[in-house]
């Protein structure tokens, strides 16, 4: 059944430019970690949960304030809860997709928490104090080799650093990695973007982006003797430190306007459901706006959730029922234009859009606009 575009399309609130799917409200009372999480939990989502750099630029902007206050991210004891994350927001880290050299990761000295690579592309888990040449990534570059070889001799968060401010980000993920195959890769290690540490976000968030001070293997694996929590300190732009988290500080709370529901409805059902409860079904304009919805969508219950993207046949294109442009798209190759079908995405995997009849059931993902 075609639906007309006078029923699905809705004139929006707010445009692909400017509409945020999260908020950030710095909250000047003094309190513990835990007591500023209480409080962030009962009156909005969640302690500030920070995916990207854009997210800290906004961050910053929300506080007009030059105080140290606590956010989301703490760590716990023990050298066993270390997990290893990718540098750049979004690339995920599979356990069994890794290319590890023989007898590693070996921990040897400890800690050993960043990683090189050899001339054959295998991977060392190394101090991330060391000094050694790196690759970088540029996700804008046009060309298909998108990675720097930088022949400067850095520490890992320098590394870091310099990629990020010249390009994208410390070369990231097994696709970024087997372009280097072809780079002007000098014959030596190399820093990649890969690192483990302790750290863990109070909403269950996944997210790897760090924005520490100064950054060394310590502070990567601190919480071994008792829990940590980190701050923003806002008069040294933004960047963060930790401390004890019984301390009393100003904190910053996130609200998130993205709320998957985890009951099986068919798209119109779906679209029905966020209209009347929230807002409208959710729309992915950018790449970090797929990274934010994709992380809240690996607690769905089903293999796909619905998005707020329809095909009309009459006029032959897709749309987003909130009237917001298509700037962004992440179609599984197999995409085919048909009547009475919608867009889902994939919870698991690369997080692709395939394309799905009305009448299937799947979760959903609202977008709310209430405050």
């Amino acid at each position: 059944m075609e639906w007309s575009l006078s029923l699905l399309v809705l004139m929006g609130q707010c445009s692909f430019t400017t509409c945020q799917l999260h908020d950030y409200y710095f909250i000047k009372e003094n309190k513990t970690w835990d007591e500023a999480r209480m409080y962030c939990r009962k009156n909005y989502t969640d302690l500030a949960t920070v995916s990207n750099m854009t997210d800290m630029k906004r961050l910053i902007n929300s506080t007009h304030s030059q105080a140290e206050a606590w956010i989301g991210l703490t760590s716990y004891p023990g050298n066993e809860t270390r997990t290893w994350h990718w540098s750049l927001p979004g690339v995920k880290f599979n356990e069994s997709k890794t290319n590890w050299d023989s007898g590693e990761p070996n921990d040897k000295p400890f800690p050993q928490n960043c990683a090189i690579i050899n001339k054959d592309l295998a991977w060392i888990d190394e101090s991330c104090n060391k000094k050694h040449y790196f690759l970088c990534y540029n996700e804008n570059r046009t060309s298909d080799n998108k990675v720097y070889c930088i022949k400067e001799q850095k520490t890992w968060p320098e590394a870091q650093n310099y990629c990020r401010e010249n390009h994208t980000d410390l070369v990231s993920g097994l696709d970024q990695l087997h372009v280097c195959d072809g780079c002007d890769q000098p014959e030596s290690y190399v820093w990649i973007g890969l690192f483990r540490d302790t750290w863990r976000w109070s909403d269950g968030s996944s997210f790897s982006f760090r924005y520490w001070e100064s950054l060394s293997d310590n502070n990567m694996v601190d919480g071994q003797s008792k829990k940590t929590c980190a701050t923003t300190v806002l008069n040294r732009a933004g960047r963060w430190s930790f401390d004890n988290c019984s301390n009393e500080k100003p904190f910053i709370c996130y609200d998130d306007k993205v709320i998957l529901i985890n009951e099986n409805k068919t798209w119109v059902e779906a679209l029905n459901y966020c209209r009347e409860n929230y807002h409208d079904l959710v729309s992915i304009t950018s790449l970090d706006k797929q990274r934010w919805i994709q992380d809240r969508a690996k607690n769905a219950s089903s293999p796909y959730v619905w998005l707020g993207l329809r095909y009309s046949c009459t006029l032959d294109f897709w749309f987003w029922v909130n009237d917001e442009k298509i700037s962004y798209t992440n179609w599984s190759p197999n995409k085919m234009d048909e009547c009475d079908m919608s867009a889902a995405m994939e919870t698991g995997g690369n997080n692709q859009w395939f394309i799905k009849p009305d009448n299937e059931k799947y979760n959903f993902i609202c977008f709310n606009t209430i405050q």
